[in-house]
């Protein structure tokens, strides 16, 4: 399968400045998640956690070209997601750190990032669940007559569970305001996508059964992704119905902080990090002639964002305990009963 025309030409038609948008995009999810696992190993962040080392380009690329009330969905590998949808640094570590600086106050977690206030509708640790979900956004969108779409984001595992081809479907039916974005990193947890799935591309390949355009492409680079973005948003704000989009891709590191991911072949692990999309945007925009000054500028802005983020929030108080009934029920108390 060759990638959709949008996506032929990664060198074509945006402009120097969007490009360092991106490359900003980038940088600041890599710099949050590799500080997110120092935390982690510091103990400072409990539980488990699921990084996007190295799928940076997909966030950044989607996250550029969104508009400020489209709809993201996606799933508990999140933390870039939020982030480019406008979220804070300090909001999502203090999050992972359980405190009262969090997103959510410290009652989501890593697994649960959600913010109503920037559209980013949730991550979802049921695989599959959010994509019927983000139908009903999308369908909400149709009912008011606005121009909003919902993205809905999940990885290859998905395209094997039930609720993947149902959402399709009725996306199809409906002709619903929404882009599905298939974030194939190769692997469904432990085991590699290839053998459980009985065609080559997991989303692509099942495209044609809903009458969609196969759109497989390169999610390491962030020109692509962005291009392919761009189209996709439009077909579905001027009522042209779904897509769907499967953009390979490699996680660095395993499936959760437990995992080393030692499944994984040494020539493949070694492959997929020379297609790391950050050391190759960066030397594509140096071709570019784009100053290294700039881009050593953006890089420094970003580290020092981070480390601001940091230290707000390990220097949070704990959420207050009267928190601990607050959003569980209808009304907010606990004095409420069905």
């Amino acid at each position: 399968m060759t990638p959709v025309a949008a996506a032929r030409s990664p060198q074509s038609s945006i402009s120097p400045e969007t490009r360092l948008k991106l490359y900003r995009a980038m940088q600041e999810c890599r710099m949050l998640e590799k500080r997110a696992y120092d935390l982690f190993m510091q103990n400072l962040i409990k539980g488990t956690s699921h990084l996007a080392l190295g799928q940076e380009a997909i966030a950044a690329g989607f996250g550029t070209a969104m508009q400020p009330g489209d709809y993201t969905f996606c799933t508990y590998r999140g933390h870039n997601h939020t982030l480019v949808r406008g979220v804070s640094m300090t909001q999502i570590l203090g999050e992972l750190m359980g405190n009262s600086s969090g997103l959510m106050r410290g009652k989501g977690g890593s697994m649960h990032l959600t913010s109503v206030k920037h559209n980013m509708l949730g991550s979802y640790a049921i695989i599959g669940a959010h994509l019927t979900i983000a139908n009903g956004a999308a369908w909400s969108a149709q009912y008011r007559g606005t121009d909003q779409v919902a993205v809905c984001f999940f990885g290859d595992g998905t395209t094997n569970i039930g609720a993947f081809h149902e959402a399709l479907n009725f996306a199809v039916i409906w002709k619903l305001p929404i882009v599905f974005v298939c974030e194939n990193n190769l692997y469904m947890e432990y085991t590699s996508i290839h053998d459980v799935t009985a065609v080559e591309h997991p989303a692509a390949d099942r495209a044609s059964a809903y009458g969609l355009e196969p759109v497989l492409i390169d999610g390491n680079d962030v020109d692509v992704v962005y291009r392919t973005a761009l189209r996709a948003l439009e077909l579905a704000r001027k009522g042209g119905g779904p897509s769907l989009i499967e953009a390979e891709t490699y996680r660095h590191g395993g499936h959760s902080r437990a995992d080393p991911g030692k499944y994984r072949p040494d020539e493949e692990v070694k492959e997929w990090l020379a297609k790391d999309p950050l050391p190759r945007y960066r030397a594509r925009l140096a071709q570019m002639n784009i100053s290294e000054t700039e881009l050593q500028r953006i890089d420094d802005e970003t580290k020092a964002a981070i480390d601001q983020a940091t230290e707000t929030a390990k220097n949070a108080p704990p959420p207050p305990l009267e928190l601990a009934n607050k959003d569980v029920w209808a009304d907010g108390g606990s004095a409420w009963r069905n």
